[in-house]
């Protein structure tokens, strides 16, 4: 039908020479010599949003970045009907193993999504990156000739839901090569070729993670009922409940209501969330995230529908004393990487991710329960000095480990390494 026709994604151009007072020019040589053997290359990447989700923010740099360094990229985004994404949604929590079954009709709503997408892909491509379980299938019902797929996986499916996995599972098998974030999230049993680790990355120089005056800071946050000299929690990320928004507001209120006699007052929260059309839960998340926080003119909402974009984001984080990102289950959590650019402490969950950008005590703390995060983030309110120096520390960890540059240079080897090329190796 026609609204499920994939749409192109249109993305500002970047150039690679931008990144070197940030890297270095022998980090971007690097990456100059990995793409000169995929030069006039063509590239898809497939996925479910251009918004709102951390995939569409992966790829808004990624593609432009790959583009400056001479390969064709395309990005395509599924268009469906509300039924395929409430089935999508069901595969996103039960590989994360929540309990569930697939009906034969929620299989047919899929595949029939998938099919009529597939439609839109006529031209050759020599790579083309499949990103999570949304377009998965896509690879049996084209057409066009094409080169190497790819399918890149950014949720954890170490313990998956088997209904659900047996599904799903025959479709990952025909790809050329599997990406996982971490060697932790692959089904212990499972057998892919050309399996590959790719954590993801920010983008130092977008409009969310560029600079930030003081000033500027201070205006926003009177902009959107924030007092710029009381302290301030904040977390950012979808509202889903693997991301606990009311664990959350419990921890806010525990310093708020319990902690008052050990020096913290007039402590603020925000939460903020961007709301991606590929995920339905998110609204009913959200009006529970509204009931629990009631009329608290302290703890405040706000979603991409309230005005907050990239800068507001930028804002909250900078504003923020102590950043939270108290995930159950967590593919990575950009938001954690973003916080850590700007030189803040994060107290995440113990969980995906998380656990390989914070480096506990020293860059942030990880916790397992709301009464650790409540003693961690009370202790950095208590410690400015010491939350400085774990935010110094985060952000140079970000500029070794977690930058776009790094990311599409793991992209650049495999892409040479599925061609045969020798470049293929990290000593190219």
């Amino acid at each position: 039908m026609p609204s499920e026709i994939m749409q192109a994604v249109r993305v500002i151009p970047k150039s690679i020479d931008d990144y070197i007072p940030v890297i270095g020019e022998d980090k971007v040589k690097r990456l100059k010599e990995l793409a000169a053997p995929l030069q006039n290359k063509r590239v898809l990447h497939l996925n479910a949003t251009a918004y709102g989700g951390g995939v569409a923010e992966l790829l808004k740099t990624q593609v432009a970045v790959m583009q400056s360094l001479g390969m064709y990229v395309d990005w395509y985004v599924m268009r469906a009907n509300p039924e395929f994404y409430d089935v999508t949604k069901l595969f996103h929590n039960t590989l994360q193993g929540h309990p569930g079954t697939i009906s034969e009709a929620q299989k047919n709503i899929y595949l029939e999504a998938v099919k009529n997408n597939a439609r839109a892909i006529v031209e050759s491509y020599d790579y083309v990156v499949v990103h999570d379980p949304q377009p998965l299938a896509i690879l049996d019902y084209i057409t066009a000739p094409t080169g190497k797929w790819i399918w890149r996986c950014h949720i954890d499916t170490s313990e998956p839901n088997l209904d659900i996995w047996n599904f799903i599972n025959p479709y990952i098998q025909n790809y050329d090569a599997v990406i996982f974030t971490l060697e932790e999230f692959v089904k212990e049993d499972a057998d892919f070729k050309n399996l590959t680790f790719i954590p993801p990355s920010i983008d130092p120089l977008s409009p969310k993670n560029s600079e930030m005056s003081e000033e500027e800071v201070n205006n926003l946050m009177c902009s959107y009922n924030v007092d710029p000299d009381r302290p301030l929690i904040a977390q950012v990320s979808r509202f889903d409940p693997w991301k606990d928004p009311l664990g959350v507001i419990d921890i806010y209120r525990n310093i708020k209501f319990g902690q008052v006699k050990k020096g913290i007052k007039g402590v603020q929260l925000v939460l903020v969330g961007s709301m991606a059309h590929d995920d339905p839960e998110g609204w009913i998340i959200y009006d529970r995230v509204m009931r629990r926080a009631g009329e608290d003119f302290d703890l405040n909402v706000y979603t991409n529908f309230h005005n907050v974009g990239d800068v507001g984001v930028k804002a909250f984080q900078y504003a923020a004393d102590v950043v939270l990102q108290k995930s159950i289950r967590e593919g990575f959590g950009l938001t954690v990487t973003e916080a850590l650019w700007k030189g803040k402490p994060v107290i995440g969950g113990k969980a995906g991710g998380i656990k390989i950008q914070i480096q506990d005590g020293i860059n942030g703390f990880l916790v397992s329960n709301i009464q650790e995060a409540t003693d961690k983030t009370l202790y950095l309110l208590q410690n400015p000095d010491i939350a400085k120096k774990m935010g110094e520390a985060g952000k140079q960890i970000v500029k070794e480990k977690f930058l776009t540059t790094r990311e599409i240079e793991d992209y650049l080897i495999l892409f040479n390494k599925l061609s045969g090329h020798p470049c293929s190796t990290v000593s190219c």
